[in-house]
């Protein structure tokens, strides 16, 4: 899907910062980093990483279901955290989110029916029997029929329960859905399909997307830009096809080097690139680059300057000291010491 170039923009994420409190009083997990994006309106912005990058933690601040530390989003240009509780009330139907797991976001108890006009009922929007009608028409949109409307969860399958709750965030008519890792927990056999709705609800309901997953491949066939994230902060920003012919950090090129299907970009082919040991912890990250422990071409800068966050080219946006380095499947096993200075002064710069 592509997006025209000059529309308004929906939502900004402006030097977004999100801190909970650890298990001991003196403990904070910073969940979220200095983070700064921009959607418009009608595209689908893809956020991908590891889990316990912070991917998640964006989405909810986005719907207002947590609080910045530091920072601030902007529906429209307007902090809805400023807003009086009246008005994020009705603020909020404009911005939903749809969650990874379908079991946990229906009420056992309330038929789909009746979950998908809840909203509606809470809005008080229309008469009984309009909601009704709205909500019925907007699950048979989602291909769930009256005889499936009046089962209850339990009743129906993992796909049909995820169409639910399309079903459920769409009945007020948002502007945009933040989609949280909503094909994680379906078959293969049902992402296509799902995917496919999203493209055609978007075409007809005009909506705008923040797509969180941790499958990079999902995430570059349904959007518009993709953004990378890693333990709690941004490492690329591009286009979803920049993204995948050339990605720029080692992060990012590891991740696509992991597709079950290895892709052919402008450099060549793309071996697998193996990391090394795990996420840091985000109650105690590591100085410098973040990325710095696992990272195959690591220097010894690395380790005590924070790289910047910049514009690596036109659209591109990246943040490493030796962004456009080209990985090798023999610098991926790289991990200290002479192998990484080794790896790093065989560097080949992708050429721009």
């Amino acid at each position: 899907m592509s997006g025209p170039a000059s529309i308004e923009t929906i939502l900004t994420v402006d030097r977004l910062d999100v801190t909970f409190k650890g298990r001991r009083a003196h403990q904070k997990v910073r969940a979220v980093v200095d983070v700064s994006f921009a959607v418009r309106q009608g595209e689908t912005f893809g956020v991908i990483g590891e889990s316990g990058s912070g991917k998640s933690t964006i989405g909810r601040t986005i719907v207002c279901l947590e609080r910045p530390s530091a920072g601030r989003i902007l529906h429209f240009g307007k902090d809805p955290f400023q807003m009086s509780s009246r008005e994020l009330r009705r603020h909020r139907r404009s911005f939903q989110i749809v969650f990874q797991d379908p079991n946990a976001a229906l009420d056992p108890r309330m038929t789909i029916l009746d979950s998908v006009r809840e909203p509606l009922d809470v809005a008080g929007i229309g008469r009984p029997s309009e909601r009704r009608m709205k909500a019925l028409a907007m699950l048979d949109r989602v291909a769930l029929s009256e005889e499936l409307a009046l089962r209850y969860p339990h009743e129906i399958s993992g796909g049909q329960k995820q169409r639910a709750n399309i079903a459920r965030a769409l009945v007020l008519h948002p502007d945009l859905i933040v989609c949280d890792e909503v094909v994680a927990a379906l078959d293969v056999s049902i992402q296509a399909d799902m995917l496919n709705l999203f493209a055609d609800l978007q075409r007809e309901f005009g909506l705008t997307y923040v797509f969180i997953s941790h499958d990079l491949r999902v995430v570059a066939h349904i959007s518009d830009r993709v953004a990378v994230m890693y333990a709690g902060k941004l490492v690329e920003l591009a286009s979803a096809e920049m993204l995948m012919d050339r990605p720029l950090h080692p992060y990012t090129q590891a991740l696509l080097s992991a597709e079950p299907e290895p892709r052919v970009s402008e450099a060549g082919d793309r071996r697998r690139v193996v990391l090394k040991g795990e996420i840091p912890s985000p109650l105690s990250p590591p100085p410098g680059c973040r990325f710095h422990t696992r990272c195959p071409i690591a220097q010894p800068e690395c380790a005590f300057r924070e790289p910047e966050w910049r514009e690596f080219e036109p659209g591109r946006f990246v943040a490493c000291h030796y962004a456009g380095t080209r990985l090798s499947a023999s610098e991926g096993s790289a991990r200290d010491g002479s192998d990484l200075d080794s790896a790093a002064a065989g560097h080949d710069p992708v050429t721009r």
